[in-house]
């Protein structure tokens, strides 16, 4: 269970955004986060890691992107939507990139896969967001 909703639930203000819309970006992009980091880490376990070397960085960009605009979009009080939008194109840059970079390897390695998997989602998520913002 995730705590984006309960957590938008409480907020005790009016959010300019649709609170279920904006809870699936926020657990989506936890979730590709950790998947990210994940994957780097089980890059680096593989015996050709030298081979994997674009992929690991791609990763920990994804991840890091992926929290931060997770705690950006968790916050509400003086609320920028340009912020927001940008922070969100970027994620889609990223995870386009990220899921496009395990896809690749995702034959050989069921982490690359999973991970594309996570970034697709996101991706397509952040999209919908985006959209919903107008």
């Amino acid at each position: 269970m995730t705590t984006a909703m309960p957590m938008l639930q409480t907020y005790p203000k009016t959010i300019n955004l649709d609170r279920t819309a904006l809870a699936a970006a926020i657990d989506a992009l936890v979730a590709c986060s950790g998947a990210c980091t994940a994957c780097a880490d089980a890059c680096l376990s593989e015996e050709m890691v030298a081979d994997l070397t674009k992929c690991i960085r791609t990763n920990l960009d994804c991840a890091d992107i992926c929290a931060t605009t997770a705690r950006v979009l968790s916050r509400h009080t003086g609320y920028d939507a340009d912020v927001s939008r940008a922070m969100l194109e970027a994620c889609v840059t990223v995870c386009r990139s990220c899921g496009d970079e395990c896809a690749a390897h995702a034959d050989m390695h069921e982490h690359c896969r999973v991970c594309a998997e996570a970034c697709r989602t996101c991706e397509s998520v952040c999209r919908d967001l985006l959209a919903a913002m107008g």
